[in-house]
């Protein structure tokens, strides 16, 4: 795995050599090229000016800022310049948080943070243990291409993972969404059902199926088609409507009987919690046998 950037963390007089790599592989995703239909040439990206029709090279497309309707103040490379901050290769702690603290909404992309060095082993170490224990965050700020970006640091297994975060401006606010005023009442017995479903449905996310299954089909496809190979396309079956109760009621029955059938095919024994609860509940009844003779 090869390094995108090399720099430090730090915090108050504690400084940590660091190298980020991407956590996210790009080349997995599948793209398409736009081709000619008649020819199967590759189609070029067309710089055309929507007003004069003419093609233009890269020194006659300057930047521009819509203030109004059609209305535009140029923005030069020099303009650019004297806003730019200047890069310290350090991502500066501002403090510790709460995981909770932090909306989902605001996560944007992932990186892994290495040590840099034989002699950073020992701090990164004591920092990521120290934020598992505290199960805080760290959160500080970078400049990475002349933009400076908030990070959340968190610890991930032996490591330690940065999130670039949005700003919060850049965030849309959730009261927005169209009638979720209408949303608020809810029935009190299909609550209870409700969460009966959840109970007997929780698991953890190591079990939850999250495989790319529509990159897989596409993969697939695609080998298919060189082949030269009949593509069989599967008809989708409608899912019939019924009320909530009624849907809730038989999840709940589904939910329980195949959590059943999976105990029986792995032979599962109770958890250590619950052998507890039960022998917890066992000593009383023997006490009380005992008394009696």
């Amino acid at each position: 795995m090869r390094s995108i950037w090399k720099g430090h963390i730090r915090f108050s007089l504690v400084t940590i050599p660091i190298r980020v790599y991407n956590a996210i592989d790009s080349t997995q995703a599948i793209r398409f090229n736009q081709l000619h239909r008649e020819d199967n040439g590759p189609v070029g990206y067309d710089k055309r000016c929507k007003v004069c029709e003419k093609t233009l090279t890269n020194d006659e497309i300057v930047k521009g800022y819509q203030y109004e309707p059609d209305q535009y103040v140029i923005v030069e490379k020099d303009d650019i310049d004297k806003v730019k901050l200047k890069t310290t290769k350090i991502i500066e702690i501002q403090g510790f948080v709460n995981k909770a603290e932090i909306n989902p909404t605001l996560y944007d992309a992932a990186y892994y943070l290495g040590p840099d060095g034989d002699v950073s082993t020992k701090p990164y170490a004591l920092l990521r243990e120290t934020l598992s224990q505290t199960d805080k965050l760290a959160v500080g700020k970078v400049v990475l291409r002349d933009r400076e970006d908030v990070v959340a640091i968190a610890p991930q297994g032996d490591g330690l993972v940065a999130y670039k975060l949005h700003y919060a401006s850049e965030v849309r606010d959730i009261r927005n969404v169209p009638q979720l005023d209408k949303v608020r009442d809810f029935d009190e017995s299909a609550l209870g059902l409700a969460r009966s479903l959840v109970a007997t449905m929780a698991t953890s996310f190591s079990q939850i199926d999250v495989t790319d299954r529509y990159g897989a089909a596409l993969k697939e496809f695609i080998q298919t088609k060189i082949e030269g190979r009949e593509i069989v396309v599967s008809e989708e079956k409608e899912t019939p409507t019924i009320d909530i109760m009624t849907a809730l009621k038989e999840s709940i029955e589904q939910a329980k009987s195949q959590r059943s059938k999976m105990v029986k095919a792995t032979g599962e024994a109770k958890k250590p919690a619950e052998t507890e609860a039960v022998q917890q509940e066992e000593k009383p009844a023997k006490a009380r046998k005992r008394k009696a003779s």
